[in-house]
């Protein structure tokens, strides 16, 4: 038997050549994470702080809709072998060297005086920042073997978070004009970038070649036509949304909202939402039927095997809504502590993101532990319940305030990297709210990441990993819109009730799903998919 890489399975002992493929692993899990936050909680610290409203951040937060739609252009990304570095090696090359040359781009623009430019480049970042996942997750898959895998995804997980530290954390304690180093946002962007270089030196020079054998030329050829009429359809449902949304979502909801109280800007951004939920009910559909047309078979292929199972759509749906509770309250958890709560970007930097992601990592750890007595089902239900209420931690602190619970000072420090300049006391309520959250959603992750994991027939783990990944951040992704609205129309404390509520749909499913989802639990050396 031989692993996907060709090689004969080897023993469980590791050597010296499993240390460097573990080691490769923690290292491109790094690359993975660090440009998440620089288009996503960063970049809110920085329109935070440029005084960009709280509605139109939420809007910003569709920059990462390509996380939502990588499982289209991952098939090409495994067809296809650049020239010297190899499949894998050169496709890496080229999504970190791209990112760091958008992210300089990025960092020389203006996110008020060019908002609509701005948000192009933070798509552009966003688009190969999941074209470099996209690699990443097929070479980890092809380069460990099967005694290796477990200890490589959680490699591969802590070199995420520590990259989420650096980018969501401490760069906000880099830009504290009193407290750290008083960057700018533009020098912590263009810092990135260099980080991201020197990413694309070690995957040129430190990564492992693996053999590749290239498809035939028709299929292959169909590929690039499917992929090219996806584009196309793609484009055209833009257009055409961008053209007739606006006005046919402003005769459905505006008569709705002349007779209310809402404020003119804010009645606009409804309707902005609007008009959007239409475009994506437009284009979606037309670009499924151009893939169909065009005989993208490497992508409708993993479609066919993913949804041969036995309650593939149901699975499907679950994915979307077990994080979106979740992802509602944090998809403007930076302007709520910035703006509303008024922390500084020090105290945020610390709790919200070193302290906090520190914990999530040791949730999933913990999680990841319970899982070997509780099983896929009770540990998908129980987390599932601690997430939901977690958000209630964010309702009890926009409804009482800061100063409420005894909190700690963290004395100045100065690492080289990192500093703080003076002592900086640290909020009790906001450590025990972040505590909590951070924890909850570790174990939760642990549990989602594993069902992901029992879904995906190996004969097309890229594409299929990619579509399931793609749908789990939807909830990240698409509620920033309407998160960001709603919280501007009700307030604070009642937009989290609602965030709370929003996890109740994906339990029920989950106890309806029960009897399929321990199916999966207990049969997991059977095929997924029967094609």
């Amino acid at each position: 038997m031989t692993s996907p890489a060709g090689r004969a399975a080897p023993n469980s002992r590791f050597d010296a050549a499993a240390l460097h493929r573990l080691g490769v692993v923690a290292v491109l899990g790094f690359a993975s994470g660090l440009p998440l936050a620089l288009t996503g909680q960063a970049m809110q610290a920085w329109l935070s702080g440029a005084g960009v409203d709280i509605a139109t951040i939420g809007f910003l937060s569709l920059v990462g809709l390509p996380y939502t739609f990588k499982f289209l252009w991952a098939p090409l990304m495994d067809r296809f072998e650049l020239p010297w570095l190899g499949r894998r090696r050169g496709w890496l090359v080229l999504t970190q060297l791209a990112l760091a040359g958008a992210l300089w781009w990025l960092a020389g623009t203006s996110p008020t005086a060019t908002t609509r430019v701005f948000a192009l480049l933070a798509v552009l970042v966003a688009f190969i920042s999941a074209s470099q996942d996209v690699v990443i997750d097929a070479y980890r898959t092809d380069l460990l073997h099967a005694s290796e895998r477990g200890l490589g995804s959680s490699l591969a997980v802590l070199g995420y978070r520590l990259a989420m530290i650096l980018s969501g954390g401490v760069a906000l304690i880099w830009v504290d004009p009193l407290q750290g180093g008083g960057w700018s946002w533009p020098e912590v962007y263009r810092f990135m970038a260099g980080v991201m270089v020197a990413a694309a030196a070690v995957s040129a020079f430190a990564l492992p070649r693996l053999k590749f054998v290239a498809p035939p030329a028709s299929v292959a050829r169909r590929d690039v036509l499917g992929f090219v009429a996806v584009l196309a359809a793609v484009a055209f449902g833009v257009v055409a949304s961008d053209r007739l949304g606006p006005p046919i979502a402003r005769a459905l909801l505006g008569p709705w909202l002349a007779g209310g109280a809402l404020p003119a800007p804010l009645q606009a951004k409804w309707i902005e939402l609007l008009a959007l939920m239409l475009g994506v009910a437009f284009t979606l559909p037309l670009a499924a039927w151009a893939a169909r047309a065009a005989r993208f078979e490497t992508l409708l292929g993993g479609l066919r095997s993913y949804f041969a199972q036995r309650g593939a759509a149901a699975f499907l749906a679950f994915i979307v809504l077990y994080k979106l509770g979740d992802a509602f309250a944090g998809s403007l958890m930076t302007p709520f502590l910035l703006q509303a709560m008024a922390y500084s970007t020090a105290e945020v930097g610390v709790v919200n993101k070193v302290i906090g992601l520190w914990l999530t990592i040791g949730g999933a750890l913990i999680g990841g532990a319970l899982m070997l007595r509780l099983g896929l089902w009770r540990a998908l239900m129980l987390f599932g319940i601690l997430q939901m209420l977690s958000n209630l931690g964010f309702w009890w602190l926009a409804v009482h305030g800061r100063g409420v619970l005894p909190g700690l000072t963290i004395p100045a420090f100065d690492w080289g990297f990192v500093k703080l300049v003076h002592a900086t006391p640290v909020d009790g309520g906001l450590l025990l709210v972040i505590a909590w959250e951070n924890l909850a959603s570790g174990m939760g992750t642990a549990a989602f990441v594993a069902f992901l994991m029992s879904l995906c027939n190996q004969r097309f783990t890229a594409t299929q990993f990619a579509l399931l990944s793609a749908f789990a951040s939807v909830g990240r992704v698409w509620v920033g819109p309407l998160a960001g609205v709603l919280a501007e129309s009700i307030g604070w404390p009642v937009f989290f009730i609602v965030s709370t509520f929003l996890a109740l749909p994906a339990l029920v499913m989950l106890w309806w799903m029960r009897v399929a989802v321990r199916a999966l639990e207990y049969d997991p050396g059977a095929p997924v998919a029967d094609d």
